[in-house]
């Protein structure tokens, strides 16, 4: 060897960027089509295009350089704000800019579907950004629902997309948004315990305590409980009062996280705050679980992006990856595994989708349950998925280069949001109890593909009896059959023959392992993960 000459790099898969992360993703682009959003496909493959360039990068910097608490200038006076690396910027700039936190409240038509499309993509390339994205679009509803006047001052800004950081009056702004402070330290996911204070002053309430969670602290206003005379009230918080001037919204510290590092999430203090009412007094949780099912829906959109990015680079690497003589992705092993993988991924993006659609119908009684079973079994079913993609790349997907780990340490997050795994079970519990339209509108989705797998109808039949028998103890066990029954229902209709057969035989027909690659014998593995690998160029 010369001089100054290079070793290249020999039997490494090149880097999984430049290529359209829509279009690539093929069980996500037929759902496009089948629930109603296919004439924006074109939108779609732009969008994907352009998050399959720069923003891949983006990801990367705003999560090395997460962000920073100034709660004091160089005077010594109070500012509470949030420094954050311009990446983040960008990519936040990037998703207002298309609608991704106002998309079914400005296009009526399929808006809800456009817009889980866009949302995914744009989490394949960072998940942080999809929080105050997320808190935003949910806000909308809950306004227009709760308080109508307080919507007409605020929609047109939350809409907006235009992306305008840092501390100014909403009066200011052409485009805002919006977090959400519900938790304290003594009650968690139990709102009821907040002891967080209002008491009215004039059209306007004072509201001190404290908050062990706001989502989104750099936010321009906020969603925040507090017991006023009559019980738990919703109100609205602005971050700056109408004048400019600070309002009593102190931040402590900013949460030390596991994953989602590139998002600031903050302990807070308010100090006679100033926060206007969103619904009656003492109405505050069932005015704001109208928001809460929209978030949920994005907890379920964000675990689906990071299945499908996990499955991608796992794929991928095994294309170009030869191990003792062979391609990994032909060693038939290997391909078991992948192509399990695959199944978990393909299964998320068609309920994802759907779900999407009863909310563009307005098909409460679905989505109602949906949703809340969706939300338990998709986001608990993303960090085992995201650590065998890992292992497929080996020791590589152990190095923070290869954007696994980050993938690992984000998995978790959405099955923790929006209320934990047992939280979710008993909601569905709720539902099932109080709202029967909800369980037969579920049982008529299962109900079309009746006939079409053995291993499905029966499923269908002992999710009956469970049904009959719900009870506390058993709802993890029910919420699980529920979600893999609507998943085999989905899968069978319209994901091809290999995809649903191998879908139904493992996941309700025992036919699989409690690991990933036990797929039985006789499943076209190959066939799968050609499915589901991208491609380049």
């Amino acid at each position: 060897m010369t001089t100054g000459a290079f070793l290249h790099a020999v039997n490494q898969p090149p880097p999984l960027e430049g290529y359209d992360l829509f279009s690539e993703n093929r069980p996500l682009v037929e759902a496009l089509r089948r629930e109603g959003g296919g004439a924006e496909e074109e939108r779609c493959a732009a969008f994907g295009a352009h998050c399959g360039q720069g923003p891949l990068e983006l990801g990367r910097l705003a999560n090395e350089y997460p962000p920073v608490l100034r709660t004091r200038d160089r005077f010594g006076e109070r500012i509470d704000e949030v420094e954050f690396h311009p990446a983040w910027h960008e990519l936040l700039g990037l998703g207002v800019e298309h609608g991704l936190h106002s998309l079914p409240w400005r296009e009526q038509e399929n808006g809800h579907v456009v817009r889980a499309v866009l949302f995914m993509t744009l989490g394949y390339a960072e998940a942080g950004v999809g929080c105050p994205l997320s808190m935003t679009f949910a806000a909308v509803p809950a306004l227009r629902a709760s308080a109508p006047e307080l919507a007409g001052e605020w929609e047109g800004r939350l809409t907006s997309t235009h992306y305008e950081p840092g501390p100014r009056s909403h009066l200011d702004k052409t485009g805002a948004l919006c977090g959400m402070a519900m938790t304290e330290r003594q009650g968690g996911s139990d709102v009821r315990a907040n002891t967080t204070v209002a008491d009215r002053s004039g059209d306007v309430y004072r509201l001190n305590g404290e908050k062990w969670f706001c989502s989104a602290p750099m936010s321009d206003a906020f969603l925040v409980l507090a017991q006023a005379r009559d019980g738990l009230t919703c109100f609205l918080l602005p971050r700056l009062l109408d004048d400019g001037t600070r309002n009593g919204f102190r931040i402590e510290r900013l949460k030390d996280k596991l994953g989602n590092r590139s998002n600031a999430s903050a302990e807070i203090r308010l100090e006679d705050a100033v926060a206007h009412r969103v619904g009656d007094e003492g109405r505050g949780v069932a005015t704001i679980i109208e928001m809460v099912v929209h978030t949920r829906l994005d907890c379920v959109l964000g675990s689906t992006a990071l299945m499908r990015r996990a499955v991608a680079e796992a794929t991928h690497h095994a294309a170009y990856r030869a191990v003792f003589g062979r391609q990994l992705i032909d060693q038939p092993l290997q391909s078991n595994v992948l192509a399990d993988l695959c199944l978990d991924s393909e299964a998320a993006t068609v309920t994802a989708l759907r779900i999407a659609r009863a909310f563009d119908e307005g098909d409460h009684a679905f989505r109602r349950l949906a949703t809340a079973v969706a939300k338990y079994w998709v986001c608990k079913a993303t960090p085992p998925l995201v650590a065998e993609a890992l292992e497929c790349l080996g020791g590589n997907g152990y190095v923070e280069e290869s954007g696994l780990p980050r993938l690992y340490r984000e998995s978790p997050v959405n099955s923790v949001w929006e209320g934990s795994g047992n939280v979710n079970c008993l909601d569905v519990l709720r539902a099932l109890g109080r709202e029967p339209e909800s369980r037969e509108a579920f049982r008529d989705e299962l109900a079309l593909a009746r006939g079409a797998d053995r291993h499905l109808d029966a499923a269908v039949e002992r999710l009956d009896a469970e049904l009959e028998a719900a009870d506390e103890p058993g709802a993890r066990r029910l919420v699980e059959l529920l979600a893999l029954c609507l998943q085999g229902s989905l899968l069978v209709r319209h994901a091809p023959s290999d995809v649903a057969d191998a879908f139904c035989a493992t996941r309700l027909g025992g036919e699989g392992g409690r690991a990933y690659g036990t797929l039985p014998t006789g499943v076209d593995t190959a066939a799968i993960v050609e499915r589901h690998r991208p491609r380049l160029g």
